[in-house]
This record gives structure tokens, sequence and C-alpha cells, in this order.
């Protein structure tokens, strides 16, 4: 009888190995993918029972080879909110389940049919105070472009455009309610202006050792960069002024081999405690619209969320339309 039941129990254990569920989750790596493995994916795990797999950093040609291929190696991947709806439209994405996830309960500024915010953001204007001393304090993106004023090397983001050619044009005196469309020709020769001062960083960790360094005093940064310096002792200056905010994306490839599973992530990583987490961790929005009440006034205080009164929303439709054709003359700006 005792052989019989450990014989049925390791029967049963082997099922279910063999039945356990496992995904795949891309991201960007460092310090967000970090967050979102502790308080997205260690939380689904325990609750569904999925194993999920970390893999990145995120490759929008790969996810385009692969669905081309029928090869889809990843579940669950991360994008930038534009490229999520340009790939949507063009094919490469799963239409989103919402009768899984729940829409209602996020920000409508990041839904659509193929992708739901992963967390949103601000650039903003960044600046090592031991530069820049008194009232002598950069505050706007006139300002970031006042090389006389506020001298030093610049950063910005080198490999998107967005929230850069609208930092150009507000500094150049465009309305913020008049950006768009967007005056390329006026953008590129406000760029012109400061180009040779440009240190470009490529990943948010590199800003930010920039920033600490002196090597660029001042820059347009994503703000949970800076919050992190914050975090860790360092002073940092912060301009909210005209922040702009953009977004990430929560997607699912075409023809990815674990759908449902994906779809039972991405609502466990929107919902509204995974969101407070994620947020009180990185300094980064919830989209979850009731995630802020389960954080601190402090915290929230130094969010995107709490600075609408200066913000622009960069429009990500515009982006999406728009991203091959402004990034082709992005790159080949900075080549010339």
């Amino acid at each position: 009888m005792q052989i019989k039941t450990v014989l049925a129990v390791a029967f049963a254990v082997a099922a279910s190995a063999a039945n356990a569920q496992q995904m795949v989750f891309t991201s960007w790596g460092g310090t967000t993918q970090d967050a979102q493995t502790e308080f997205w994916a260690a939380p689904f795990t325990e609750k569904a029972g999925t194993a999920v797999l970390q893999d990145g950093p995120t490759d929008y040609g790969k996810i385009k080879a692969m669905v081309e291929a029928g090869a889809v190696a990843w579940d669950v991947v991360d994008t930038e909110f534009d490229w999520a709806l340009q790939a949507g439209k063009a094919g490469l994405l799963e239409p989103l389940d919402f009768n899984v996830i729940d829409k209602a309960k996020l920000d409508p500024r990041f839904v659509s049919d193929y992708a739901v915010g992963s967390f949103y953001y601000s650039f903003v204007i960044g600046f090592n105070p031991a530069n820049f001393s008194g009232d002598a304090q950069p505050a706007t993106m006139a300002d970031l472009f006042d090389t006389a004023k506020f001298p030093g090397k610049r950063t910005f983001y080198k490999w998107s455009a967005p929230g850069v050619i609208e930092a150009a044009l507000l500094a150049d005196g465009v309305p913020a309610d008049q950006l768009y469309p967007l005056d390329l020709d006026r953008a590129f020769k406000k760029l012109d202006t400061i180009k040779s001062s440009i240190i470009w960083w490529e990943g948010g960790a590199q800003s930010q050792q920039l920033l600490a360094s002196g090597e660029a005093p001042i820059g347009l940064f994503w703000n949970g960069r800076l919050a992190a310096l914050q975090a860790d002792g360092m002073p940092v200056g912060i301009s909210w002024q005209d922040n702009i905010t953009a977004a990430d994306a929560l997607v699912v490839p075409k023809g990815a081999k674990n759908k449902e599973a994906a779809m039972a992530f991405i609502a466990e990583a929107t919902s509204a405690k995974a969101q407070a987490d994620f947020a009180t961790k990185t300094g980064y929005a919830p989209i979850n619209l009731d995630s802020p009440t389960l954080m601190e006034a402090e915290l929230r205080a130094t969010l995107p969320d709490a600075q609408t009164a200066n913000q622009i929303n960069a429009d990500m439709a515009y982006w999406a339309e728009h991203r091959d054709e402004i990034g082709n003359r992005w790159y080949a700006w900075q080549a010339e």
C-alpha cells in the first residue's frame, strides 16, 4: 500500500512537472528589469505557477525576424509605446485579450488594441548642482540650449528622437500646444546650435555616470534615473518645467507560444499593486489608475503623474506614424 502511495505521488509530481508552464519576458535590462522581475514576474509565478524566464535586451529587428520566421521565442516584451503602435498596425503583435486584462483600470493614454502601458516616465532637465551655483540654475528647455548662460556639455539619449525633438522646439519658442506636427527643420536647426556640446548617452546607467562625474553637467534624462541618483544620496537638480511624457508598452509578439500565459502576465503586471510597487522602486509613474492610492503621498509627489501642471504628452500616435522617417533623419544628423 505504501509502495502504491509513493508511486502515485511520484507519478503526480512527474505529471505536474511535465505540465508546468513557463514563459519568456523580455525587457531592457538594468534596474528597470530587476524591478519588473521582483514586482511583476515573481508574484505572477507565485499566483499562477508559471515560471517567467528573463531575456533581453528588447530588439525590434529580432521581434520582426522571429515573427516572419514563425519562430517566436518571446512571449511578452517591454517596448517603446510608439513602436508598439506601429508594430500592431504592421501585424507583428497579437491583439490583447481585454477579458483577461482589465483596461478600465488603466490610463487610457496608454491603451491600444495591441499594447498597454508598462509604465510611463518624463524627460526632464537634470543638472549637477555643483556646476551651477546660486540662482544660476537651469529651469527651462531654453536654458538647456543656452551654453553661454549655462556652460558645459549637454547629454541626450542617442537612440530615440522622441523627447529631444520636442525639447528643441520648446527651446526655440514653439508653444506646447502647437508642437505637432513637428517642424523638423526648425528642431534640427536648434539642435545645430549645441551639436558640438552634446555627449550622447546610450543607456540609463551611462546618463547617470555622465551627470554624476560632471562630464555632462546638464541634459535631458528619464526622470527615474535621476530619482535613483537621489536615492543613492547624490545631490541632483531636476526641473519639471515642460516635462515631456512618454511610455513603455507591454506587447505579445504575433505567434507567441504561450499566449494565454502572456495575457495573464500582463494582467498581473498592470494590476494596481504591481504598478504601485514598481513605481515606488523606480520613480516611474504607474499606468493603473488605482495605484496612487497604494503609495505614500511624499513619494507620489516626486513622480511624473504629480507634475501635470507643467506636463506635455508626447504624441505617440504621431511618432508611430513618422517613426522611421524621423529616425532616419535623426541618425543621419548625428553622423554629419
